[in-house]
Parts: C-alpha cells; structure tokens; sequence
C-alpha cells in the first residue's frame, strides 16, 4: 500500500515566482471520515492509548505495519501531533504550568444536569455534567489543572479501524483525496 502524501495529486508550483515551477504533493488536501461512519461501533475497536503509544506504533501492533498510523489520525480527529495526542505525564506537568499561572484556579464550575444523559459512561466521560454559573447552589468547581487532565484522559480513548475494513478505507481515501 502506498504512504499517506504518496496518494495526494502533484501540481507544478512556482515557489521562487521565477517562471521556473517544481512538481509537488498537493498538501492541501483535507479529508474527514464521515460522522456516521465514525459512531458505527461494528467499525471499530476501543483501545486505551498507553504511556510511549504513538499512532505509528499502534499501527504497527494493530495493522501490522506503521503505513497506516494516518487511519488512526483521520478516525480519531487528529490533526496535531502534539496537542490532540495524549501527552506524557511529564509533558502534561510542563504544559499545565506554562499554559495557566495557577493551575488549582477555577476553570468553572458544573453539575449533573436533570434531563438527557444524567450517568456517564466510565471515569473520562462527563457528558453527564453541564457548566452552570459560580453562583449556582449546586455547582462543583473544576480546576485548570481537573479539566485538562480530564481532556487528556478523552484523548486516550481511542478508536481503531476493524482489520478487515482497511483496505477498504485505503481504498476509498485514495479514490476521494485524487478527485
């Protein structure tokens, strides 16, 4: 199978506009999957991101080959390496410190709303919870420091691609990115 750019149309570009243009990969290219193809639980697997995981290496355990790390970043909405990846507990510390002057400072407050979803599912999922004003009787407040590792634990969970639908998603991702 080819690499993820080795898909994507060349063009001739003048970078220097000096009349003399290179051909180049037509990076510009966006593709996302598809909401509903997203929620089809049958698609995909559930797997919780460990400490050292990149999408290269879970690519490799899952697919057989670190080729397709980009079907983990498209499935899972991955656009930066850096912040849409789960950090290292160290990274973690660094960017809270830098990020907010005091990271135990309110980031707002919630509470469990009273209609729609009113349990969440497991310890990273809050769907349950709605931001109400400070002055709010029932209000909890949550930390920087509480919402971005809660953010951080969302990042984990991810989804793969069943095997079986792989080539069939290579398949469609190329006809699509050389219209």
């Amino acid at each position: 199978m080819p690499k993820y750019f080795d898909t994507f149309p060349k063009r001739l570009y003048d970078i220097a506009n000096n009349g003399n243009p290179k051909l180049v990969t037509d990076i510009f290219r966006r593709m996302k999957v598809r909401d509903v193809v997203k929620e089809n639980l049958a698609l995909f697997a559930t797997y919780d991101v460990t400490p050292g995981d990149t999408p290269e290496s879970i690519s490799y355990k899952h697919f057989g080959s670190t080729d397709y790390f980009w079907v983990i970043c498209l499935m899972n909405d991955i656009t930066d390496r850096f912040y849409d990846w789960p950090l290292s507990d160290q990274a973690f510390e660094e960017y809270v410190k830098e990020k907010y002057a005091n990271p135990q400072a309110i980031h707002h407050y919630e509470k469990t709303q009273s209609s729609g979803v009113t349990t969440g599912n497991g310890p990273g999922d809050f769907s349950h919870k709605i931001e109400v004003n400070s002055t709010d009787a029932d209000g909890q407040s949550v930390s920087n420091y509480e919402y971005e590792q809660r953010l951080q634990d969302q990042r984990r969970q991810i989804k793969l691609l069943d095997k079986a639908y792989l080539n069939q998603f290579v398949e469609e991702f190329e006809r699509l990115v050389k219209r």
